[in-house]
């Protein structure tokens, strides 16, 4: 899945766009910084590079940081894939249209209306 570009840093007033996720482990009073989710989730705090590297935790609690280095995300394998398909189907031929069904045994066509077919019994 890709990650939506247009999530923003989640502290006020910071329009600069989200790079990771922090949470909160509240059991074990921990506060676990991460690559930036796939999906905002509602407990979860999108943060901005420069918000990351400035967070701190409650006296006691301990900062798990599994961000190494900020890397700006690319297209994902998922989304190439995608692409890839798109492509492939939009150069296919467009399919013939089925074979009009044999009219009934003593009718016969008479007419056409759009989709409609007039027909007539003898």
């Amino acid at each position: 899945m890709a990650v939506t570009p247009a999530r923003r840093c989640s502290r006020t007033a910071c329009t600069r766009p989200a790079t990771c996720t922090l949470t909160y482990v509240y059991a074990d009073q921990t506060a676990v910084l991460g690559p930036l989710s796939t999906f905002a989730e509602p407990h979860a705090y999108d943060l901005c590079e420069e918000h990351a590297e400035r967070l701190s935790a409650p006296r006691g609690w301990e900062v798990v940081r599994l961000v190494r280095e900020h890397v700006p995300p690319g297209p994902s394998d998922d989304d190439l894939l995608a692409l890839a398909n798109a492509v492939r189907e939009a150069g296919r031929p467009a399919p013939s249209p089925p074979p009009r069904p044999a009219a009934e045994s003593g009718t016969r066509e008479t007419g056409r209306r759009g989709h409609l077919r007039v027909l007539t019994t003898d």
